[in-house]
Parts: structure tokens; sequence; C-alpha cells
């Protein structure tokens, strides 16, 4: 089992704590092996078996803990000593008022830490902040970087085989136990269904599967292209559904929420402010694209820079696009006091595609690093922007 250490040293400093520790992602990105992960290391430290207490909401031995007054009542009867009880919560989203037991519980409790898990961005929600009143901490996982691939699989890393294996089929960890493309396929599509039909249809109420199927599709066919709602609709029609944009955004915002796709908003470099128009969708996990791709072939420039976007999110920056005076730039990756600028390409096949990546920059002042990032195993850095092979950056 991979030890998924980029997320466990983000988090040991918070086991005793009594913030309450939420983790947050995409269906089978690996959140039930990291609270496991943690069970172990704690028990490691002494912790026994009676004071961890684990309910995953997806086994159904615990269907009827959904009830939230019932899963309060469980929990508490098995506090009966004053040494410190760690509740993992795995999956809580399907637990309709969960904010209210883990609130009930923090708030009564004194010797409790509580884990929580969930698929659904209601956990990213202000409801949720408002209710928790800020005794939280929040940790996205993600499904696996190249590096944990690597880890994982113990493939040559510096192979492009071994990269376009790891764009065509995503991160999704199970995934790695299959090696015929068809088994890999069908692994997938299971996780998709999933998502649409707990995540979306369940939860939301939103019945129209083909709906969400062409709008992910339009979404996979764009990434990385600017999001326009009338050339959705165009392409809607011509599929024989005919949507308002109110639909549209619904059901958009319906595959943000199950954290399937993730919207970025672009930033005025120079206005220093944030730009609510023009923004764009990339995908949080490229094998969900590939079963959702209507062509043959990837397209590699945009696939690379789904996973270049990707890779900045795991390593915890926030991430924009950068509106320049004359283009964009495209991204900005900030972290507390840290600034990056990268372009990414496919690679630099000639003077006009170096100058137009590295021109990027051109209006760009400030000191802060400027990346350009390709395949091109030749170093094109000059005049203080520095050029980077996509694969040693993504082992970095």
């Amino acid at each position: 089992m991979l030890k998924r250490e980029m997320y466990l040293s983000r988090i040991r400093g918070f086991y005793d704590s009594d913030l309450i520790k939420i983790l947050v992602g995409i269906r089978r990105c690996g959140k039930s092996v990291i609270l496991n992960q943690i069970i172990d290391e704690i028990k490691e430290k002494g912790t026994d078996d009676e004071h961890i207490i684990y309910v995953n909401f997806e086994f159904i031995e615990y269907e009827e803990l959904q009830d939230y007054k019932k899963l309060n009542k469980y929990i508490k009867e098995k506090i009966i000593d004053e040494k410190k009880y760690y509740v993992f919560l795995d999956e809580i989203q399907k637990v309709d008022k969960f904010e209210d037991v883990v609130n009930s519980l923090r708030a009564s409790i004194n010797n409790i830490s509580i884990f929580i898990t969930g698929s659904n961005s209601k956990l990213l929600s202000n409801e949720l902040s408002t209710v928790l009143s800020g005794r939280y901490v929040l940790f996205n996982i993600y499904p696996l970087s190249y590096r944990e691939f690597i880890a994982l699989t113990n493939k040559n890393g510096k192979s492009e085989e071994t990269f376009w294996d790891f764009v065509k089929w995503g991160g999704l960890p199970n995934r790695t136990q299959f090696t015929d493309e068809v088994n890999i396929k069908d692994y997938l599509h299971s996780v998709f269904d999933s998502i649409i039909l707990r995540d979306v249809v369940e939860r939301l109420g939103l019945k129209d599967t083909i709906l969400f199927d062409l709008l992910l599709q339009y979404i996979v066919d764009t990434t990385g292209r600017q999001f326009s709602a009338e050339n959705v609709m165009k392409f809607l029609r011509s599929e024989g559904k005919s949507v308002s944009t109110e639909t549209i955004y619904i059901y958009l915002d319906a595959l943000c929420k199950a954290l399937m796709i993730r919207k970025i908003y672009r930033y005025d470099i120079h206005g220093k402010a944030m730009l609510k128009t023009l923004n764009k969708y990339y995908m949080t996990d490229l094998g969900i694209a590939q079963i959702k791709n209507n062509n043959f072939e990837i397209n590699k420039s945009f696939a690379i820079e789904n996973i270049v976007y990707n890779e900045l999110l795991e390593r915890g920056y926030d991430v924009y696009i950068g509106k320049t005076k004359d283009g964009e730039i495209d991204f900005i990756a900030t972290k507390t006091n840290e600034k990056i600028y990268f372009q990414v390409a496919y690679l630099l096949a000639d003077d006009k595609v170096i100058q137009r990546e590295f021109g990027a920059f051109k209006d760009v002042n400030d000191n802060y690093p400027k990346y350009v990032l390709s395949l091109d195993k030749v170093d094109f850095s000059k005049n203080g922007i520095i050029h980077k092979n996509i694969i040693d950056w993504l082992l970095e």
C-alpha cells in the first residue's frame, strides 16, 4: 500500500487537535486509505482499538447510522472514559445534518478528535463553515500525483510511455490494478456512474443523466479553453438537447459539487483583481475524461495543461489564469508569500512557439519565478525565464 506522505505530513499536526479534520475529494481518490493510515499511526503511538471509532457510510452495516440522531447516540455511547477518542466518519455526506452531529460532539466532549471525509463539495460550503464556526481544518485530497503513481506501480517515471499512460488513464489508485484497457475503462465507467447516481442524482435530485454525459463530454473536448454558455447550447442543440442557460449552469454546478470538474478563475495581473468572466474548467481526473472523450486521440496540449493544473493543486497552491494586457498566462500559482507563473506547452517545436510561450511573460514586470514547461529534453531557458521538462518537474 502506498503511504500518501504528502497528505499525512499536512494532517499529523492536527491528530490530537479539537478542530474537526475534513478530507474532501472525488470518489475513489484514496480518502479511506489515508484515514486508515492515520489510524495506523495513532495506534503506533499507543492508542487501543476501543478508543478508535470508525464508521464508513458506504458499508451496509452502518446504514441505520445515516440518521444523524442515531449516529450521535452511537458515538456518545462508545465514549466511556477520559482517555482521548479518535472518531473517523468516512463518506459522511450520506448523513443529513452531519454537520450538526460533528459540531455537537466537538462542543460537548473534550476528549475527542474527529476526522470526516466526503465526496461532495457540501463539505466546502459556506453553510458548513457557518455551522462549524471555523472550528475545522480542511484538506483537499486528489487522485495520485505522477510521483505517487510511479511509487505505486514501480514503473519508469522518466519514460514517456509511462507518462502518457498516466495522462490517458489518470490517477485513481484502483485503476493501477488493471493492465488491460478494457478493464481500466470498465472500472472508470463504474466510478463515473457512482458519482453521477450517488453524488448528483441521489443528493441533488437532478435526474437527466444524458445531459450530464453531454455536458461533461463538452468540458472534456474544450478543457483549458474559455467557457461559453452560448457555445454549450449550440453543442447541445446539435445533440438534440435544447436547454436554458440557467439549466446549463445548474448542471455545471452539480458536476463541480461532485468534484468531477473544477472551475479556475482569471486574475487581472495589472488590475490586481479577480475576474468573473471567461473562466475555464479542468478535469479532476483525466481517466474520467478519457472515457468521455469523443475523439480517438488525446489532445496532448490541453491534457498536459490539465496535468500541471492538478499537480499545482496537489502541491497546495491556489491557481488562477493570468490575464495580461495583450493575452494570458496559463497559470499563476500562489501560496502564502509565494507566487509562480507557468506557461505549458506540448513541445517547443519552432521559434514561433518558443516566442509565443516565453513572450507571454513580457508584460509581467515583477520578480517572481516564471516557468515554461514542455516535454522537450533541451533546456530553452532564457532572459530569467526557466524552462523545464514537464516529466522532470512532476517528479520533483
